[in-house]
This record gives C-alpha cells, structure tokens and sequence, in this order.
C-alpha cells in the first residue's frame, strides 16, 4: 500500500463533487466521493440505467520498447500473447516469487512496442517500482501518465448515453467496440471494461477537458455514483477488491482466479512454480462466495466456520439488488455444499449464524443469480 499523506491527493474532479455535494472520504490517499446523497439510489441507477465514476486516482502506465511483449510475458500470470488485436485488453494478476498477487491490473495492447496498463491507486507506488525493477532486464521503458483523468461510465444505456457526446465517426467506432477493447475516439482513450457487471465503457482524457467531459455527461442523463456503490456494485459482479480479497500472501488459485493463470508452455513468468504445484497439489484455501437469509451484514474480519477448519469474511456488504448480505470467505480447501443453509456458519458478535455457499457472481445483467430458499 502507498503512504496514506497527510494532506489527501485530489483527482481534477475534486471541486465538481463537492459542488454535486458528495461526501468525501480518504481512499488510499485520495479524497474521493463516497455517494452523492443516496448510496443506495447511485447503485439502482447503474443497475438499471447509467452512472460515472471518478476513477482518475487510479494509475496509467505506458510500456514503450521492442521487447516489452517479452517482458509482460514474464511480469504477468495471463498471456500476453492472448493480446493480438490493437486495443484489446486482459485482466490479469501481477505476481512475486511466492506466487502472491502484488496487483490486478488490466493490460492494453497498442502495437509491439507500446503496451498501456491500469493499476491500483492504493498500490501506485509499490507496483510502480516492482515493474520498473523488472523492466531494466528488459530495457522497456515506463512511464506513467498523471495527466490522464478517469472516467466510468457504467449500465445498460451507458454505451447509448456516452456515444451521443461523441462525433460521428466517434460513435461509429464505440458502437462496435467488443467487450475488453478500446480504441482513441475524439481524443480520449475509450475502453469497454468496468468494475461493475455492467456494460459501459473506462474513458481515459486529458485532465484539462474532465470537468467539461463530465458535466456533458451529467446534461446527458448521467449521474454520478461514488465510491460505496461502486464496491456494493464490483461485490454483487463477483469482482476482487485488492487489499480487502487478495493481497501478496494469497495466490491467484486462493483468490478464484485460476481463470486468470496461463500455464502455458516455455513461458516463465514470476511465481509460476508455485502456481503449478498449487495446481497439481491443490492450494491450501479457496475463496468461496456466501449469502445470508437472516437480517444483518456480513463485514470484513468476521471468524467463518466450516467442516474443514476456520476461515474469515473478506469483502461484505448489503447487496441492494437482492435485499440481503453477500461475502466473500477465504476458508481451507474442501468440498462445501452449495445451497445448503447451515453448511457454513459466520461468527457475529459471538452468534454463529448459518449462511449459504453460493457460486458468484452474485448479480448479472441487473438480476440475482442468487437460487432462491
């Protein structure tokens, strides 16, 4: 984690939320939105139509050399060479060599020589020096990009309410983006990946046009959402919050990201062969998603009981889609039925109280996967 400073950092947007009457809050060292009056209202509105979030803390970084595939191909458990297609991303994990995760990070493939990624804003300073340590091997230049804000523009008319801002040719080439793609549209950056199972694009744009960019999107119908429906949203998606779900002591395989591993041939990356006697051997704990019928919340620490030893809650909250709490546990490997009321019991103030195992994610396309009891 950076150093949380005295004095929070302020994204170029800071005045506008304010001027929107957000609460703000220090996050990782920022002074972001936590809602702008209704948590729960600026999780509705994504789910069902469309909101934006300020994610200009986050941090851009630019891979420029000739041998920066080669490089990524050693740094990341993904496969690079997944990415064939200019502007075409991937999700993946940064690792050390005990096969912990040091950051989720999205790739985006420019051309052989330029590669664009998005880390965590509480990890900046870590993560940068990690990839500049491993990229002196490589000769591949970093560089990171301050002067880009981030913008979120998230649900089901997301991608409609953004392409009417957009020239002609613009929109023409939003429309037809594929999911995990992007491509320079108008001046900005646009990629159509977010952190809530909604649909909806990331724009990357100078820090100098946000404000404006912003305020045409709020005139278009756009709300803004802040950071509680944000993490309410990525939860109930089934999507990792660094820090809270996985952090440099859990392995991909302990964080249910095995989807995110490529073993593939003659490719060494960083804590590959712990990852492949995990997967030969199994790892010694799983990540597993719990849903509680009782009233009251599930919260991060709480003490998990299962038939196969004690594990804890790691992200939980109320899940306004389904009216009821949802978590993430980490717990030690073992079968667990699914659906079974009782199968596993979390600690609260002392009660045990009975939960069900559930496969995540928890909502899709603004409707619960959750079986009903």
């Amino acid at each position: 984690m950076s150093q949380t400073s005295a004095t929070p950092q302020q994204t170029v947007l800071n005045a506008t939320h304010r001027a929107l009457g957000a609460k703000m809050v220090d996050f990782g060292g920022w002074d972001m939105p936590i809602h702008y009056g209704s948590q729960i209202d600026e999780h509705h509105q994504v789910r069902r139509d469309a909101g934006m979030f300020d994610v200009s803390h986050m941090t851009v970084v630019d891979l420029h050399g000739p041998r920066v595939r080669a490089f990524l191909r050693h740094l990341v458990a993904n496969s690079v060479d997944k990415l064939k297609v200019s502007g075409k991303a991937l999700y993946t994990a940064m690792l050390n060599e005990r096969g912990g995760v040091i950051d989720d990070l999205i790739i985006y493939y420019r051309d052989e020589t330029f590669f664009r990624i998005v880390v965590n804003a509480a990890t900046r300073d870590k993560d940068l020096a990690w990839i500049t340590q491993q990229a002196k091997t490589f000769d591949v230049e970093v560089k990171e990009r301050p002067e880009f804000a981030m913008i979120a523009v998230q649900g089901p008319n997301a991608r409609e309410k953004v392409c009417t801002l957009l020239s002609a040719a613009g929109r023409a080439v939003a429309m037809k983006l594929g999911k995990f793609s992007a491509a320079e549209i108008d001046g900005m950056f646009v990629a159509r990946t977010g952190y809530t199972g909604e649909d909806g694009f990331e724009i990357m744009l100078p820090d100098t046009q946000a404000a404006a960019f912003w305020q045409r999107l709020l005139d278009a119908g756009v709300k803004p959402a802040g950071l509680g429906a944000r993490d309410t949203l990525r939860l109930e998606a089934g999507m990792n919050l660094y820090g809270q779900d996985m952090d440099e002591t859990v392995s991909p395989y302990e964080a249910a990201l095995a989807w995110t591993v490529a073993l593939d041939a003659g490719r060494d990356f960083i804590g590959r062969a712990v990852l492949e006697q995990q997967k030969a051997q199994g790892a010694p704990r799983q990540m597993i998603g719990v849903v509680m019928d009782e009233k009251g919340v599930l919260r991060h620490g709480q003490k998990v009981l299962t038939a196969h030893g004690e594990g804890e809650i790691l992200s939980g909250t109320f899940s306004p889609t389904l009216g009821k709490a949802i978590a993430f546990a980490r717990v030690p490997a073992g079968e667990i039925a699914l659906n079974v009321p009782g199968a596993v019991h979390v600690d609260i103030r002392g009660k045990q109280v009975p939960v069900r195992v559930v496969k995540f994610p928890f909502v899709r396309d603004g409707a619960s996967l959750v079986p009903a009891m």
